[in-house]
């Protein structure tokens, strides 16, 4: 078998994976008795009842019908999750996991996105506006009965720190006195980290500086705690990816348990018998199914499979608004959707060679024929109105012009003689069409070509860590903090600066814009920050985006925020 011909084959057998995701759960023995599903014999049969809605069967009901009478929710999680451990994980489908399955001090208000009592009753801010108390409750458990105590939060930021660890996220708890400087090596002694233990349930936090969405931040999974008493079993307190987050093993301090991981099928969570609010939790169980493929996620949804789909496909939106309006929310995101360049690959070391396929990209087209649900063209790489701030810098946008000069400057004139690139995406159907646009806008405006490539989401996110890619798509969100939590993923050695720009100038200002708190002084630091990055060209913004959900009628308390955090602890069923 030649090359071509085992491409092909491996080509074949992903379709069909993602053609019978939603057959394969529905003929699990588990769900067949749950759901008393009586005619689903074969997998052919199962996948027939997507488009027939059970056609044939003595019961009639829908899949999402019948779960909902047992309160369980059924939604569509896009990718299957490349670990559960709330301090590694760094994607969109493991956070909404774990947000079910683990709780921080403070949590998202599902609306609003303020901070309110979680793990912690209460909190008190001293004088000196950087020290933080925080009272914990004294009922709160882990899910194997062991009290959560203000040792977990200060060994698992330990843990999350430790360079042994080598975290994505460790960036995130930098907002603490000392944090940098322990992991980066600089102090070995904990201690000067500002993380106290005043007692098993009080525990002080000391930022860097006066930071006014300091409380809030800690709702990021992040500050989620750990186990700790659960790692030591495992080895995992300084190794990624051991067995603890097994459903056998795990144990959460979240208002759900994890009961099974069925790779590539379902993800199944129950209500936790242990966590301090369980009486204000509604649902049941949660299943999460993680289907990649819109078209299919879409496909199940409109045969009654699903209750809730995160991805609607683009193709669909417009059907979605005539059709089915009260299911259909669209709503802003505090995120922005750009291409990353790999600056440790020629020619993308040139910074002319970057801004050239930036001004190349028509985004204006990108939002209007292609995304079209109320995406706004991104000139910066902060949304504008973060915390006030609008860039007054004049950002991207299309200029072929000058996009063919620069290009010409960089040795390339008419595209003649440059290399062919790869502009890498996750599987999904809106990825790829906006990839084919941007591609065909460099083939006729720059005469370059550029090859395509998707992989599925965990090998996306390891090539991405791994900066092994030329040109990435990517998407970062952030609650609409602050400007610098935008700005601070660009700096030097940032785990999720992917392109792997580095520029003193940019991280000083930085700095600045950190230890300042006159207004007016930090939009002049924000604007110098601004035009680092426009005249570098290390990510070219595309547009900042929108979440568009699909819910059916039957789920009540469901709510949307800017930065799709999930309402699972308030949500509930009624048929």
């Amino acid at each position: 078998m030649d090359d071509s011909e085992k491409r092909k084959r491996v080509r074949g057998k992903r379709k069909t994976t993602a053609q019978h995701f939603i057959a394969l759960y529905l003929t699990r023995p588990q769900v067949r008795a749950h759901m008393k599903i009586r005619c689903l014999h074969t997998p052919w049969l199962a996948a027939l009842v997507l488009l027939s809605l059970n056609t044939g069967c003595r019961d009639r009901q829908t899949l999402a019908d019948q779960a909902t009478a047992k309160g369980t929710l059924l939604i569509s999680n896009s990718a299957e999750p490349a670990d559960l451990d709330p301090q590694t994980i760094t994607g969109n489908p493991e956070n909404n996991i774990v947000h079910a399955l683990f709780e921080g001090l403070v949590r998202y208000h599902p609306e609003t996105l303020d901070p309110v009592p979680a793990v912690a009753s209460h909190w008190d801010l001293a004088e000196d506006g950087v020290t933080y108390t925080f009272h914990l409750r004294e009922d709160a458990r882990w899910s194997d009965g062991v009290p959560v105590t203000a040792h977990d939060f200060h060994r698992a930021y330990q843990r999350m720190l430790s360079p042994k660890l080598a975290s994505h996220n460790a960036d995130g708890l930098y907002r603490l006195k000392g944090a940098e400087d322990y992991h980066q090596g600089r102090s070995t002694d904990f201690s000067t980290v500002g993380s106290r233990v005043v007692d098993e349930f009080t525990l002080e936090l000391t930022a860097a500086q006066p930071t006014p969405f300091f409380v809030r931040s800690l709702s990021n999974r992040r500050w989620f705690p750990v186990p700790i008493h659960v790692l030591e079993k495992h080895d995992a307190l300084e190794r990624q990816g051991t067995p603890w987050t097994r459903p056998e093993n795990l144990v959460g301090n979240g208002p759900f348990v994890l009961e099974s991981w069925e790779p590539n099928r379902v993800i199944e969570t129950a209500r936790s018998t242990t966590y301090w609010n369980r009486n204000e939790v509604s649902l049941k169980r949660i299943h999460f199914l993680p289907i990649e493929n819109s078209t299919s996620e879409e496909a199940a949804y409109r045969a009654g499979q699903l209750h809730v789909i995160l991805n609607l496909p683009i193709s669909k939106i417009e059907t979605y608004r005539r059709e089915r309006p009260d299911e259909l929310n669209i709503s802003p995101a505090s995120n922005t959707y750009y291409y990353a360049f790999n600056l440790t690959r020629p020619p993308l070391d040139d910074p002319r060679v970057r801004t050239a396929l930036a001004l190349a990209i028509d985004r204006e087209a990108i939002t209007r024929e292609v995304t079209r649900a109320g995406q706004q063209v991104a000139r910066h790489f902060v949304p504008p109105g973060i915390s006030g701030y609008y860039s007054q810098v004049p950002g991207v946008s299309l200029d072929l012009d000058r996009a063919r000069e620069l290009l010409a400057e960089a040795g390339f004139p008419d595209g003649l003689g440059f290399p062919t690139l790869t502009l890498l995406y996750n599987t999904a159907e809106s990825h790829k069409t906006i990839a084919q646009a941007v591609q065909q806008m460099w083939r006729q405006g720059l005469g370059i070509d550029i090859q395509l490539e998707n992989q599925e989401w965990q090998v996306y996110v390891d090539s991405m860590q791994r900066h092994d890619f030329d040109i990435s798509r990517a998407t970062l969100g952030f609650a609409p903090d602050d400007p610098t939590t935008y700005f601070e993923i660009h700096s030097t050695g940032h785990g999720f600066n992917i392109s792997a720009w580095s520029d003193p100038e940019f991280d000083s200002l930085l700095d600045l814009a950190l230890n300042e708190t006159e207004p007016e002084v930090r939009a002049e630091i924000f604007a110098k920050m601004d035009q680092r990055l426009i005249a570098e060209m290390p990510i070219a913004p595309i547009y900042h985006g929108t979440y568009i959900h699909v819910v059916r009628p039957e789920v009540k308390n469901w709510t949307e925020n800017m930065i799709q955090s999930l309402p699972l602890r308030e949500a509930s069923l009624e048929p």
